[in-house]
C-alpha cells in the first residue's frame, strides 16, 4: 500500500478501537480523523471525543444519524418485508452501509487516502464496510487492523492498551461474556455460551425484552397509520420514523417480543449461531405485510415475494450500494404508492397477530364479491366452471396418455 497521511477511523472508544487508532499512528504514521457515529445503540457516545483527544486526534466527528438511519435505510428495507434465510432480520447489516457512506464523505472533505474499521477478518462487516467503500469511491485504501496485526485475543489487545499508555475504562461489575451490537433495529450477541448452538441461551443476557413468559398478562394493541408503505403514526400520534422504532422497541420489548435463536450462513461460507432483540422490526414486519395484503394486487404482492430474498441476501453480503439493489428498490418503492391505511396489532407474551387492517382510499377487498352471504348477483359463480376446465386441460390431455 502506497503511503499514507491521513485514514478516518469508525471509532466507537471502546478497546478495540482504541487500540486501532494508536496502531494505525505508529504502523503508518498517519494522521487519524475519528468518526463516531449515534444510530440508535442507546449508549452515550459524546465520552469518546475525550478519549480521542487524549489519543491526539485533532479531528473528531460525531454524529447523530438516528433519524437517516431509520429514514432512509431501516424503512426502505422494511418496504421489501426483508428477512435473511427466512428468520433475520438484517439489524446489522443495514446499518453497515450508513456507516461506510459517511466514512467516505468525511474521508473527502478531509483528504483522507483511506478509512479503517475494527471489523475481524471471519466476519460479514469487512464485507459491507468495503463493498460499500468501494462502490462510493473506488481509489479508497482501506486498513483492516484484524488482517494485518498479530494481536489474536482480548488480552493482547489490552496488554497493547497498556503498554501504550491507552486508557480504556473498565465496567463495574461482571463483563458480559458476549459480542454485541446495537442500533435503533436490533441488538445482537455473539460468541461465548452461543458458540455451542445446542445450549440455550441465558435469561439475564437480554437487554431489550423480558421474557415471554414474564410477559403483562394482559394484551396491548397498538393501530399503525401508514402512508407509502411507512409507519407515520402510533395510536394516531403523529411519529418520526427513529421515534417510530423507539416507541415500538419499548412497547413490544415490554410484551417479550422480537427474541430470535439462529444459526445463520455468513457471506464468508461459515455457520454462526447468534442471538438478536428487534422488538420494533418484528411488529414492523408483520403489521406491513397486513396492509399490503389489503392494498397490493396479487401478482405485484406475489412478485415481491419472489424477489424479497435476493434482495435480502443483497443486504446480508454488503450490496446496498450496487445497481442491482437499487434497482430493485426503485420497484419496490413504486410498490407502495398504494400502501395506505391502519393496521391493529395484538401484542401478547411474545407474539404479535394482526387483528385488524383498513384502507379508505386503496383497499382491493370487496365485501360484496367475498362475502358467503347472498351477493346479489356480484359474483357468478358458474364462470368458475369453464375457468376450473381451462387449467385442467394439460392435465387432462396427460391424464390420457397414462
Amino acid at each position: 500500500m502506497s503511503a499514507i497521511n491521513k485514514v478516518v477511523l469508525a471509532y466507537s472508544g471502546g478497546l478495540d478501537t482504541s487500540v486501532i487508532l494508536k496502531w494505525l499512528q505508529d504502523k503508518y504514521s498517519a494522521e487519524v480523523v475519528t468518526f463516531t457515529a449515534d444510530i440508535g445503540q442507546g449508549e452515550e457516545i459524546e465520552p469518546v471525543r475525550a478519549k480521542a483527544t487524549a489519543l491526539g486526534i485533532k479531528e473528531i466527528y460525531i454524529e447523530d444519524l438516528r433519524e437517516e438511519f431509520a429514514r432512509d435505510y431501516v424503512f426502505p428495507m422494511f418496504r421489501a418485508n426483508a428477512i435473511y434465510e427466512g428468520e433475520y432480520l438484517l439489524g446489522t447489516s443495514i446499518a453497515r452501509p450508513l456507516i461506510a457512506k459517511r466514512l467516505i464523505e468525511i474521508a473527502n472533505s478531509t483528504g483522507a487516502e483511506a478509512i479503517s474499521h475494527g471489523a475481524t477478518g471471519k466476519g460479514n462487516d469487512q464485507v459491507r464496510f468495503e463493498l460499500g467503500a468501494y462502490a462510493l469511491r473506488p481509489d479508497i485504501k482501506i486498513i483492516a487492523p484484524w488482517r494485518e496485526w498479530d494481536l489474536k485475543s482480548r488480552q493482547e489487545l489490552m496488554a497493547y492498551a497498556e503498554q501504550h499508555g491507552i486508557a480504556i475504562e473498565m465496567k463495574q461489575g461482571k463483563a458480559s461474556p458476549y459480542s454485541m451490537d446495537a442500533n435503533s433495529l436490533h441488538i445482537s450477541y455473539e460468541g461465548g455460551i452461543l458458540e455451542d448452538p445446542w445450549v440455550e441461551a441465558e435469561e439475564s443476557m437480554w437487554r431489550w425484552s423480558v421474557a415471554p413468559e414474564a410477559a403483562p398478562d394482559q394484551a396491548t394493541y397498538l393501530e399503525l397509520t401508514y402512508v407509502k408503505g411507512d409507519i407515520v403514526a402510533i395510536d394516531a400520534v403523529p411519529h418520526t420514523p427513529a421515534e417510530v422504532m423507539e416507541k415500538l422497541n419499548q412497547i413490544a420489548g415490554a410484551n417479550g417480543v422480537g427474541r430470535l435463536d439462529i444459526v445463520e450462513n455468513r457471506y464468508v461460507g461459515m455457520k454462526s449461531r447468534g442471538c438478536y432483540e428487534t422488538p420494533a422490526g418484528t411488529v414492523m414486519l408483520k403489521a406491513h405485510r397486513a396492509i399490503e395484503s389489503l392494498t397490493l394486487d396479487r401478482e405485484v404482492a406475489h412478485l415481491k415475494d419472489e424477489l424479497m430474498p435476493r434482495y435480502a441476501t443483497l443486504i446480508y453480503n454488503g450490496y446496498w450500494w450496487s445497481p442491482e439493489r437499487e434497482l430493485l428498490q426503485t420497484m419496490i418503492n413504486d410498490s407502495q404508492l398504494v400502501v395506505n391505511g391502519k393496521v391493529r396489532v395484538k401484542l401478547y407474551k411474545g407474539s404479535v397477530s394482526v387483528v385488524g387492517r383498513a384502507s379508505e382510499s386503496n383497499s382491493l377487498f370487496d365485501e360484496a364479491i367475498a362475502t358467503f352471504e347472498d351477493d346479489d348477483g356480484a359474483y357468478n359463480q358458474k364462470d368458475a366452471e369453464g375457468f376450473i376446465k381451462l387449467n385442467a386441460l394439460r392435465m387432462r390431455i396427460a391424464a390420457k396418455k397414462v
